[in-house]
């Protein structure tokens, strides 16, 4: 008897995978960013920690509300098209047949062949072969607004955390410099692995995201340098 083996596929973390980089990497970023900010003003150590703290849980809500809404929105275009299909499939489940035939047979199934595959997959689950195959919506891949708005707080938390830590343990000082420093450490340590993860280029995935890390940080503090001397 044949053994099937269990295949695993990267396409099935995909969307959790996404709001979790995402925060992350926005979390080290911005709060990085405000901290680096706020201190080349001349802040105090507290002040600055504040400042950061206060970040951090402005950018959690903002990110877990902004990806509700997105993938929210998302979902309700998958919810309109499946209704659409449905009533399509029921009023006219002959022309639906012949659309999925044509879909297979632009795929490179022999016409007589793809149009036995399509009468199969109509009469054991019409919507779900149209959702599929033609709109281009499975289980695996559909929204889900509620796990991608958690995943993003939780994710950006955490990032945010990074740099809070080391804002309150390092040399007041010195502030600046560790903090860039080790953020942009976090941000290469965390494209590398999203990157495996996902399957692409190690270094490219880190290069990425520490190239616009530091970025942010030179502009906010040669910005909080500027407004802090006019202060």
């Amino acid at each position: 008897m044949p053994r099937h083996h269990a295949e695993r596929h990267r396409t099935d973390r995909i969307g959790w995978l996404r709001a979790a980089v995402l925060g992350a990497n926005d979390g080290i970023v911005s709060t990085a960013s405000l901290v680096v900010g706020v201190a080349a003003a001349g802040s105090t150590p507290s002040a600055t920690l504040v400042a950061g703290v206060a970040g951090l849980v402005a950018g959690a809500m903002s990110m877990a509300a902004g990806e509700y809404v997105s993938v929210h929105s998302q979902a309700d275009t998958e919810s309109a098209d499946l209704a659409r299909e449905r009533l399509e499939i029921e009023t006219d489940p002959a022309a639906e047949q012949r659309e999925l035939t044509g879909i297979y047979v632009g795929r490179g199934l022999d016409p007589a062949l793809a149009q036995q595959v399509a009468a199969q997959l109509m009469s054991h689950d019409a919507l779900g072969a149209h959702a599929r195959d033609e709109l281009g919506i499975s289980e695996t891949l559909s929204a889900r607004p509620v796990q991608a708005a958690l995943a993003s707080a939780a994710s950006f938390a955490v990032g945010a955390l990074l740099p809070l830590a080391v804002t309150a343990l390092a040399p007041a000082t010195a502030m600046i410099p560790w903090v860039g420093s080790t953020s942009l450490a976090f941000l290469a340590l965390l494209g590398a692995m999203a990157a495996r993860a996902g399957g692409a280029g190690i270094f490219t995935g880190a290069w990425r995201v520490t190239f616009w890390g530091a970025l942010a940080m030179v502009i906010t503090a040669l910005i909080g340098r500027l407004f802090g001397t006019v202060a």
